[in-house]
């Protein structure tokens, strides 16, 4: 499926509230990724029309919380803006949405100090349309269209420079990087500088064959959609190409890591979080080696699969890897990492953290004991961006 400009890209939906009926029966509420927005819908289960109902004029990413009776109690937030709820209702008939109408209900739901709140008021972001840069006559119509970065920034320049720059990376690869609050990019944000989130091809919300045009092209294709993504806030004059900082979990610091061994003198610091950086390593380790068959072999995954690869394909394995890359990266690198990761076993990260320091890159690990993939208990993410947010101060500033 290809998404035109503006349409339906399809249904990219991670949960459906246990009772997402309207009263008539087939309506169904529920939220989804429409390109880098978290969208409000109603599918009608009988004709199949998906109309859009939270407001297409908005940026902000909304997510349906519950249901009441008819009306709709959603959460809106963007990249620099806290939850609030809203209440959606409609007026007319449910055979009619446009007639949707939304409320502030409440105050924000994320209690912050006024500090964090004045930090924010001073940001702003926007969503922008990446064009495909050198695109092959061989992809698909979809995997050839425009991919979306969300950059978020200081309202205004100091002395007319940029601040430095984080470029955001999600994992997956099939995810998407959502328009939503997000209390680590907030902080990072709040130090002073700007972000770009880069949903490169490959990610959820742009149609099925910009989803399928990633297997077997990875760390080249999703790599050169990063890298144009900077050539193009680079060349609006928002970002400082000597300040620039990249951070990613899992795909997104397989990326990470790939970045700064193609483009060594592109980034001024790293933080890669349980990153994937030798497929030939991990695909014995992993619960999931069959997803390192898929996103490196692409269509011929299910013909090559075995438990025991061959010489040829452990080959192809490392020459897709960021390991294979290690002789040219000199940016300072943080690896963080979790010890009960099955995922992405710690072997994996460690490995390219010792090639590192073989080389005499400055690389600094920092391990989880208790943590697994995501890396996401409580005192783990605090510990970790505020590691991050050192870090990048230390060598992006």
């Amino acid at each position: 499926m290809c998404a035109e400009d503006g349409s339906f890209p399809g249904l990219y939906c991670s949960n459906i509230l246990s009772n997402p009926w309207l009263s008539d029966g087939h309506t169904m509420i529920l939220s989804a990724a429409w390109g880098s927005t978290l969208v409000v819908l109603t599918v009608d289960i009988l004709s199949g029309d998906v109309s859009r109902i939270s407001p297409c004029t908005s940026e902000f990413s909304w997510d349906v919380l519950t249901l009441d009776g008819d009306n709709i109690i959603a959460v809106c937030s963007s990249p620099v803006d806290v939850p609030e709820i809203k209440y959606g209702y409609l007026v007319g008939n449910a055979s009619d949405n446009t007639k949707w109408n939304w409320l502030d209900i409440s105050s924000p739901i994320t209690k912050c100090s006024e500090k964090v709140r004045s930090l924010l008021s001073s940001k702003e972001f926007s969503i922008m349309s990446i064009p495909v840069r050198d695109a092959s006559e061989n992809l698909t119509k979809g995997a050839s269209k425009p991919y979306e970065a969300i950059f978020a920034s200081s309202k205004s320049k100091k002395h007319d420079a940029c601040d430095p720059m984080i470029v955001v990376l999600h994992g997956g690869p099939h995810c998407v990087s959502l328009s939503s609050f997000s209390k680590s990019s907030a902080f990072l944000c709040s130090l002073g500088f700007s972000l770009l989130i880069v949903s490169y091809r490959g990610s959820l919300g742009f149609g099925e064959e910009a989803v399928q045009s990633l297997p077997g092209r990875v760390g080249s294709q999703d790599v050169n959609d990063v890298l144009a993504a900077i050539d193009h806030v680079i060349g609006m004059g928002f970002a400082d190409h000597a300040k620039i900082a990249a951070v990613g979990i899992s795909h997104g610091g397989f990326l990470t890591t790939h970045l700064i061994g193609q483009a060594p003198d592109k980034f001024a610091a790293a933080a890669a979080r349980n990153p994937v950086c030798n497929f030939a390593l991990m695909v014995g380790t992993t619960d999931i080696p069959d997803w390192c068959y898929f996103e490196a072999f692409g269509s011929e995954a299910k013909s090559s699969f075995t438990a025991t690869p061959s010489a040829e394909h452990l080959a192809l394995f490392y020459d897709k890897s960021p390991i294979s890359h290690i002789s040219k990266v000199k940016t300072p690198t943080l690896m963080l990492l979790g010890s009960k990761d099955l995922r992405v076993p710690i072997t994996d990260g460690l490995q390219y953290a010792r090639a590192l320091r073989e080389k005499g890159v400055e690389v600094k690990v920092m391990m989880f004991p208790d943590d697994i993939h995501e890396l996401d208990r409580p005192r783990t993410d605090f510990e970790s961006f505020l590691n991050i947010g050192v870090w990048f101060k230390m060598y992006c500033s």
